[in-house]
């Protein structure tokens, strides 16, 4: 005997997690979501939400409330290289209403999916709690192991989702192989005050061989400091003095705040994976989100892929769900709705990682931006493109209405 029964059991509470979780609650299927922490106060969580996000709050009929969260827009997304500032994506000729980037906490965005969930009768988010191993049955995946505020239960469900991370233990657990892409860097991820003169938004300076990005927080500035893949450990051994140095000189406006940085303490070390998986599924048994494909900090777009994927997720599955006869075609059919848009959108990531950051990294000396890039300032509706890729991306998803769930035959 099982000691939890329910249709589908979701492994993570991150965007994925949560957002398919609501949705097939929403749907009248019964959910119980794992987090394997008391609360969603990670570091290393994406905080930007692009419009394609946003979208999907607006067809659920969430846009006002959602947006009363505190949150900074961010309306274009600019680049400096050497002396020249380039504006690359203006979201503004998105649609109304999703023609910007909220920079928001992202665990003020879990708990708001969290809040909405939990008004469903038929979902259930077990915090603390964290699936360790499948349960199988006749070559299908019938359940999880999960220790439970400290205490080992078992799960049984017509469908486990791993949304568990690029670490995910149950991909691991269910023999799923990772096909891994590369990544040349790396990041130091810190915050810096922020102060009421500083310029407003999200952009990248790029010179002597650095690369440092900047998120407007309001109260604080979000920064990564991209260094060649590996090389964390040996500048952890430098004194603090020598990143101050490297913030100061590239961005002169943080002079004066960069004794904020103690010690090597402040600053966190992202360890960039680029990779996906050539299988998503099993029988009984999918991945979604990063989980299924790990996507490079470029362009921040992992946290709105993972949502897309729930969504497209939902679509499919709840029709059979709800009939009883979910099949492995139909997960086969959320790789394949899905796997289009991760591979455009990592092969962009891939492309921007070798061809510009790669060098970038390796250069000396002032630079200049290139001919192309140059174009997007001399060219303003060329911006349209970039906004659209980074702000919607490859094959966006659209919430259907329950009454399109139903089985159908």
């Amino acid at each position: 005997m099982s000691d939890i029964t329910t249709n589908v059991c979701i492994a993570g509470g991150g965007p994925a997690g949560l957002m398919a979780g609501y949705l097939l609650a929403r749907a009248g299927i019964d959910v119980v979501v794992l987090e394997k922490h008391a609360d969603f106060l990670r570091d290393f969580r994406g905080d930007t939400i692009h419009p394609s996000t946003l979208r999907i709050m607006q067809e659920l009929g969430f846009y006002d409330e959602f947006l009363r969260l505190p949150h900074q827009k961010a309306y274009d997304a600019s680049i400096w290289i050497g002396d020249e500032r380039i504006v690359l994506a203006d979201f503004r000729s998105l649609p109304a209403g999703c023609n910007f980037i909220a920079l928001m906490p992202q665990w003020d965005f879990l708990n708001f999916l969290a809040e909405k969930a939990r008004a469903l009768p038929n979902f259930r988010l077990l915090m603390h709690a964290e699936a360790t191993a499948l349960i199988e049955t006749d070559g299908t995946i019938s359940g999880v192991t999960a220790g439970i505020q400290g205490v080992e239960k078992s799960i049984a469900t017509t469908l486990v989702i791993a949304a568990d991370g690029r670490t995910s233990i149950l991909r691991e657990a269910a023999g799923l192989k990772v096909e891994e892409l590369g990544a040349p860097m790396d990041v130091l991820w810190f915050r810096l005050p922020h102060a009421d003169s500083d310029p407003a938004g999200v952009f990248a300076r790029i010179d002597n061989g650095q690369v440092f990005v900047m998120l407007d927080r309001g109260t604080h500035w979000q920064c990564a400091s991209v260094i060649p893949k590996g090389t964390a450990e040996a500048r952890r051994t430098q004194d603090i003095g020598v990143l101050r140095a490297v913030i100061a000189r590239m961005v002169p406006f943080l002079a004066d705040r960069v004794g904020s940085l103690r010690d090597w303490d402040d600053v966190k070390l992202l360890t960039v994976q680029v990779n996906r998986m050539p299988r998503w599924h099993r029988p009984g048994f999918l991945c979604i989100g990063d989980a299924a494909h790990a996507m490079s900090p470029i362009g921040g777009v992992g946290v709105n892929l993972a949502v897309q994927d729930a969504v497209a997720a939902v679509n499919i599955l709840t029709a059979p769900l709800r009939a009883g006869r979910l099949r492995e075609a139909d997960l086969a059919a959320v790789q394949r709705r899905r796997a289009f848009p991760t591979r455009m959108t990592q092969r962009l990531q891939l492309s921007l990682q070798n061809r510009a950051i790669a060098p970038a990294l390796a250069s000396r000396g002032k630079m200049r931006a290139p001919l192309i890039l140059r174009l997007f300032g001399a060219v303003p509706w060329l911006r349209r493109i970039p906004a659209r890729l980074m702000g919607l991306g490859v094959r966006p998803e659209h919430v259907r209405p329950i009454s399109a769930l139903t089985p159908r035959g």
